[in-house]
C-alpha cells in the first residue's frame, strides 16, 4: 500500500500521457523538441513514476560514444508498467493470450493477475540465486510465461536477454556465452502450427558449449519427453508452489542496464545491443502513444515474436506502460488455414493490428477470401515494421484489411533505436504509400553523401543518420563498446549513422530504400552476410563463399550464395541441401540460402576486396550494366558468374 501511495501522488501526471491530437500540435512539438530537446523529453518523463526525480536530463558525446538521459534518476519499468495502474484499471485486460491451436482455450491476464504473476516468478528467479545485475537467457515460444517472465527479470533488476525460439543450438549457445547468462527458461517443446519443435532439446545441445549457466528452468507447454538433469534443471511449477506473489520493485538508476538483444551486424559474431531502464521506458510509452493513438478499450495486437526488438517495445512495454490490452499469439498467420490472422482479428475485436510486409506478402498471396469471411469492422488503425513495404502489399492492406478507412502507420526504427524513429501518427499525418512519412518530435533525421556532406535541400537520396540523441538510443554493444562505436558512431563523426540508404521527397517525407552495409533484410529480419558466410564454409568441400540480398517477392530480399568448391560438385543439388542443412544447424532457419550458385571464382578487387555490387546485380537479375569491372584481378569471373546465375 505505500508504494500505491506514492504513485498516487503522481497519479493526475501518469493519467496524462503525452498525446499529440492534431498535425499543429505535432507541428509544435516537433519544433519544441528542435529547439530544445532536453526540456521536451523532461516534460514527457514527468508523466512517468519515479522513486527519485533525475539531476540532470541529458549527458552526451557522439565521440566516445557515450549517452546518458535523466540522471541519477531512479525507477523501476515495472512500476510503471503493472503497479501504478491498479489504481485506476485493476481489471481491465493487459495480456490476452491467444493460442497456437484454435481449439485451445486461450487465457487473459488482468492488470491485477499479471502483477501478480509477475511478482510470483520474481520470486521463483530469486529464489533460484538469481540477483542484481544477473543476465537470464529467455528460450521460449510465445506463451504468456515468455512476458511474465522478462517483467519478472526487470522487476529485481536482472537483465532479460531474450533470444528467439527459431535460433538453433550454437546461435544459442553464441549469445549465453557473449552475455554471460547464469539461468535459462524456456519450455518441453513449442507448437508452430502443425508441429512440434523441441526447445528444451535444443537448450541441452547449446549448454554443452557454456560454462556460466547454472541453472535451467523448464515450462511444461507441449507435454514433450525431456532430459532433466538433476543438478542444473528445474520445472517451472515445481518452483512456482514455492514461493509467494509478493515482490517489491528494485528501484533501478536510470542507466541501468534493462535488457541485452542480439542482432546481426556486418561481420561474423552477432552484437548485444543494449537498453538501459529510464530512457528505454521514456521513448517506449511516448512512441505507443503517439504512432497508434490507442484509445480505452483498444486491443491492440502486434504479431511480432518478443525475441526481436519489436515484440520488447510493443508487445511489451509500450502498451504495458500505456495501460493498454495487448494480444499475444502463439502460431503462425497460415495455420489451420490462411485466415487465423482475421478469425483472432474478429474473436477479440483486435482494433490496432501491427505486422511486417512479409507476412501481409503472403495473406495477400492466399487470396481475399480468407480476409472476407471475417468482421474486420473493429479494426481502426494498421501498421507495418520491419521492413519497407512495397506499393502493391500497401494498397492491398489498406483496401482489403483496413477498407479504405484505416490508417496505416509505416513504422521505421531499429533494434538499436529502442522504438519507433519515422512514422506517421495515425489519424493525423498524410498518408504516402510506401513512405514512413515524418519523424517523431525528438528525432532529428539527416541525410548525407558517401563523403559525409548533408545534403539540407528535399527530393534527395542519401545515407541516413541521426544528428542529436533520443532516449533509446543504443547505450553500448556489449562487453564490446569499440564494436558499437565502429558500427554507429565512426562513419560519420558527429553523427548516429543506421546504416539505411533514405529518399527524401519534396514535401520532407522519408522512405526508406535498404541497408547500404553487408546487412539482409529478410523477413524484417537482419542477418548479416558474414554470419551466412561463415556457416556456408563449414561445407568440407567449401573454400569460399560471399552472399548478397536480392529481391525476393514474399520477404522483401533473399538470400544468394556464391560458392567456390574444392572441386565441382558431382551432385549440385545434394550439395546445396548440405549447405542449406549447415546454415540452418548454426544459425536457423530464417537464414537459410535461397539460391545457391557454385562459381570458380568471385569478383574481387587487386586488394582482395569481393565488389558486392556485382554480384548484388547479378544476383538482382540486374546484369545490363554491371558497372566498370576494369580494376578486377579477374574481369573474365564475371562474364562465368553472371552466366551461370540461377
Amino acid at each position: 500500500m505505500r508504494v500505491l501511495r506514492r504513485i498516487l501522488i503522481y497519479f493526475d501526471k501518469l493519467s496524462r500521457m503525452s498525446r499529440i491530437r492534431t498535425f499543429e500540435e505535432y507541428q509544435q512539438a516537433y519544433r519544441e523538441s528542435v529547439e530544445n530537446p532536453e526540456a521536451f523529453w523532461s516534460s514527457v518523463a514527468e508523466t512517468f513514476y519515479w522513486k527519485t526525480h533525475w539531476d540532470k536530463t541529458l549527458e552526451w558525446d557522439f565521440v566516445q560514444p557515450k549517452v546518458k538521459w535523466f540522471v541519477n534518476g531512479e525507477l523501476n519499468i515495472t512500476e510503471n508498467c503493472l503497479d501504478r495502474h491498479l489504481l485506476d484499471i485493476p481489471d481491465k485486460p493487459a495480456i490476452i493470450w491467444e493460442p497456437n491451436d484454435p481449439a485451445e482455450e486461450g487465457k487473459t491476464y488482468t492488470y491485477k493477475e499479471l502483477l501478480n504473476a509477475v511478482s510470483h516468478f520474481s520470486n521463483v528467479l530469486r529464489n533460484n540465486g538469481v540477483q542484481f545485475g544477473d543476465r537470464v537467457c529467455l528460450y521460449m515460444p510465445m506463451v504468456p510465461e515468455l512476458a511474465i517472465a522478462v517483467l519478472a527479470c526487470a522487476r529485481i533488476g536482472a537483465i532479460h536477454s531474450v533470444v528467439f525460439g527459431g535460433f538453433s543450438a550454437t546461435a544459442l549457445a553464441d549469445r549465453i556465452n557473449d552475455s554471460g547468462c547464469s539461468l535459462v527458461i524456456t519450455t518441453d517443446g513449442a507448437y508452430r502450427g502443425p508441429r512440434v519443435i523441441p526447445m528444451k532439446a535444443t537448450v541441452d545441445e547449446a549448454l554443452q558449449r557454456c560454462e556460466t549457466v547454472k541453472t535451467v528452468i523448464v515450462l511444461e507447454r507441449t507435454k514433450t519427453v525431456v532430459e532433466m538433469q538433476p543438478d542444473r534443471d528445474k520445472y517451472w511449477h515445481d518452483e512456482w508452489a514455492k514461493v509467494k506473489d509478493e515482490c517489491a520493485a528494485l528501484p533501478m538508476n536510470s542507466e541501468e542496464m534493462l535488457f541485452i538483444l542480439y542482432t546481426s551486424g556486418s561481420t561474423g559474431k552477432p552484437k548485444g545491443v543494449v537498453h538501459t531502464t529510464g530512457g528505454y521506458m521514456v521513448f517506449a510509452g511516448y512512441t505507443f502513444a503517439n504512432v497508434f493513438q490507442p484509445e480505452e478499450n483498444d486491443v491492440f495486437w502486434c504479431t511480432a515474436d518478443i525475441g526481436w526488438i519489436t515484440g520488447h517495445t510493443y508487445m511489451i512495454y509500450g502498451p504495458l506502460l500505456n495501460g493498454a490490452t495487448s494480444l499475444m499469439f502463439e502460431g503462425v498467420p497460415t495455420w489451420p488455414d490462411p485466415g487465423r490472422y482475421w478469425e483472432i482479428v474478429a474473436k477479440h475485436k483486435v482494433s490496432i493490428f501491427y505486422t511486417a510486409p512479409t507476412a501481409i506478402r503472403a495473406l495477400m498471396l492466399e487470396g481475399n477470401s480468407w480476409a472476407e469471411k471475417h468482421d474486420l469492422s473493429s479494426l481502426r488503425v494498421l501498421g507495418s515494421v520491419g521492413e519497407p513495404i512495397n506499393q502493391e502489399a500497401w494498397e492491398w492492406y489498406h483496401r482489403v484489411i483496413g477498407k479504405e478507412r484505416c490508417p496505416i502507420v509505416d513504422t521505421w526504427w531499429q533494434t538499436e533505436t529502442g522504438g519507433i524513429m519515422i512514422s506517421p501518427l495515425a489519424g493525423i499525418t498524410r498518408l504516402k504509400p510506401t513512405y514512413a512519412t515524418l519523424p517523431l518530435p525528438g528525432i532529428q533525421p539527416v541525410l548525407v553523401n558517401e563523403k559525409g556532406d548533408e545534403l539540407k535541400e528535399n527530393d534527395v537520396e542519401g545515407m541516413l543518420c541521426i544528428r542529436f540523441p533520443w532516449p533509446a538510443i543504443i547505450r553500448t554493444t556489449y562487453n564490446d563498446h569499440e564494436r558499437c562505436r565502429e558500427n554507429y558512431f565512426a562513419t560519420f563523426p558527429g553523427l548516429y549513422f543506421t546504416g539505411d540508404g533514405c529518399r527524401r521527397d519534396a514535401d520532407g517525407f522519408y522512405r526508406i530504400i535498404g541497408r547500404v552495409d553487408d546487412v539482409m533484410n529478410v523477413s524484417g529480419h537482419r542477418i548479416g552476410t558474414a554470419e551466412v558466410e561463415n556457416a556456408i564454409n563449414e561445407h568440407p568441400n567449401v573454400v569460399e563463399s560471399a552472399v548478397v540480398g536480392y529481391p525476393h517477392d514474399l520477404k522483401g530480399q533473399g538470400i544468394y550464395a556464391f560458392v567456390i568448391s574444392n572441386h565441382p560438385p558431382e551432385d549440385e543439388e545434394r550439395e546445396r541441401k548440405e549447405i542449406t542443412d549447415i546454415v540452418t544447424k548454426l544459425i536457423g532457419p530464417i537464414a537459410k540460402p535461397d539460391k545457391i550458385q557454385f562459381v570458380t571464382g568471385l569478383p574481387k578487387t587487386r586488394s582482395g576486396k569481393i565488389m558486392r555490387r556485382i554480384l548484388r546485380k547479378i544476383a538482382g537479375g540486374d546484369t545490363g550494366n554491371l558497372g566498370d569491372t576494369s580494376t578486377l584481378l579477374d574481369p573474365a569471373i564475371v562474364d562465368e558468374i553472371r552466366n551461370g546465375a540461377v
